[in-house]
């Protein structure tokens, strides 16, 4: 029965891997530039002495779904959208660089271009940041221009170009803070053929129908996982019981 038992536990284990990797997709169905995660399963034996008579269900690398989400119209100047492939660069915490499709752009309180999630864009300069101006544009080109305070539409000025990078879709990953990143750790290679609709907004990858619908599923599959452990463990109580009758 142990058989019965270990089979159950290790598929019921990864069945809630991947119910929780789904509930977080569908927590993001509506979050700008969102790209969905999937796990894949694979079996593994046991190593030991004797037999090989066991194996594991093992999760295998976290993988992500890079296929491009719808593209919004907001008629917002500071929501962009890459048309097509590529990706922005943003500064993580420690200082790196990591990526997003994410384009619903703001200024913080410092003057420094962030998205949604706070993170901070990178121009070809570094940081991207904005003196004090009364209007402010991105072009198709990444450009950011602004017209400086008591200055007229004529003397508009070009501040940096937002850095749009290309990456090796072999190599893609996304870590915990939902960045991406490339597995052999190189940085992606900038691109001035990648290029922006300005107003606009690429929404998640996600489909909230599918996620419904493959949360059920899962549901049901942990209840059979379950279902086996609870069959196995019968099974082991009716052959005890058939030992003491001897």
């Amino acid at each position: 029965m142990d058989k019965m038992l270990y089979l159950g536990m290790t598929g019921a284990k990864h069945v809630q891997l991947a119910q929780a990797t789904n509930a977080n997709n569908l927590a993001n169905a509506s979050t700008s530039g969102f790209r969905a995660d999937f796990h894949s399963v694979f079996s593994q034996q046991v190593e030991g002495p004797g037999l090989a008579t066991r194996t594991n269900a093992v999760m295998g690398d976290d993988s992500v779904d890079i296929s491009a989400g719808a593209i919004q119209t907001t008629d917002n100047p500071m929501d962009v959208a890459i048309n097509g492939d590529g990706w922005f660069a943003v500064s993580t915490i420690d200082g790196g660089e990591a990526y997003t499709r994410r384009g619903d752009l703001r200024l913080s309180a410092d003057g420094l271009l962030i998205n949604g999630a706070g993170q901070h864009i990178l121009g070809d300069g570094g940081l991207l940041a904005l003196p004090e101006h009364q209007s402010l544009s991105i072009g198709n080109d990444g450009t950011v221009s602004i017209v400086p305070l008591g200055q007229g539409p004529d003397t508009q000025v070009v501040i940096d170009r937002i850095r749009m990078v290309k990456l090796d879709e072999n190599q893609i990953s996304k870590g915990l803070d939902g960045l991406i990143r490339q597995r052999d750790g190189n940085t992606g290679i900038a691109s001035s053929e990648i290029s922006l609709i300005s107003g606009a907004l690429e929404s998640s990858n996600v489909n909230a129908v599918d996620a419904m619908v493959n949360m059920i599923s899962l549901s049901r599959a942990f209840e059979m996982e379950v279902k086996m452990m609870s069959t196995a463990g019968e099974l082991a109580d009716a052959g005890s019981r058939m030992m003491r009758l001897e």
